[in-house]
């Protein structure tokens, strides 16, 4: 690894911080906080699928005729990614995508999954995420985060998709979800066991291995060149800052309703 990494680090480890310990987590205490929380980040599993998947379209071939794209060491590096968020394994041995896992979760908890599923089913239909939005009420704070995104999905620079995919999702999600669902009750544990093995597959497999890929990816693709690093940064650093927002807006809305209860 490049010495930029190191300065990487350095510049975002405040906001890094800030997630990793955030407030929210010491919250989920029982199932009715986890339905809250799983009603925002249901949208964040679902946009780290299609951040993946442009870097999969811009890194390698995906459409025929067939031509060789790139280097072949990055294809490798994002399409092992790919398999193993794409078609990974659930709790009983099958197939199955870790948004789908994610959606499963959902329903064993009782999480209400209406409002992702109309938005999915509505950008199908207008193939627009503003419209998508709108018909599925979506809070702002999800619509906030999804479109700093989508931003950096559609800036086709591979770069910028690898480093907020890397240093905005892969690295950081093993920390932020070490502590959650520890403290349920035996009951409520037997309704989340998919989501703490949603949990449990991301830390062994994102801490152990697809963070050191994607670190390795985003290192080859940068190399020495000082304006992709510096545009790099300021991307990571929104994505960070979009991430805090999305669990702010969380955690005020589990903290309202224990007010309420």
């Amino acid at each position: 690894m490049n010495e930029n990494f190191d300065t990487l680090a350095n510049k975002i480890a405040p906001l890094r911080a800030q997630i990793i310990q955030h407030a929210l987590y010491q919250e989920i205490n029982n199932l009715c906080d986890l339905k809250i929380f799983m009603k925002y980040h249901v949208f964040a599993v679902w946009d780290f699928m299609s951040l993946l998947k442009s870097l999969q379209i811009n890194l390698t071939c995906v459409e025929t005729p067939w031509l060789p794209v790139g280097d072949a060491n990055t294809r490798f590096l994002i399409n092992e990614i790919v398999v193993g968020e794409e078609s990974d394994v659930d709790q009983n041995g099958k197939r199955i995508s870790h948004f789908e896992l994610y959606l499963s979760a959902m329903k064993q908890a009782g999480a209400n999954t209406q409002q992702i599923n109309d938005f999915i089913d509505n950008l199908k239909i207008y193939k627009s995420l503003t419209l998508a939005f709108e018909h599925a009420n979506v809070p702002d704070a999800i619509r906030l985060f999804v479109e700093h995104t989508f931003a950096i999905v559609n800036s086709n620079e591979s770069y910028l998709q690898a480093a907020v995919f890397t240093f905005g999702r892969e690295d950081l999600i093993p920390a932020m979800f070490l502590s959650m669902v520890n403290n349920f009750s035996v009951e409520e544990s037997q309704k989340a066991e998919i989501f703490k093995y949603y949990l449990e597959r991301h830390i062994e497999i994102d801490g152990d291995h697809h963070s050191h890929l994607a670190i390795a990816m985003t290192d080859q693709l940068c190399g020495d060149d000082q304006n992709k690093w510096i545009a790099l940064t300021k991307a990571v650093i929104e994505s960070l800052e979009m991430r805090i927002q999305l669990w702010d807006a969380a955690y005020q809305e589990i903290i309202l309703s224990k007010q309420k209860a």
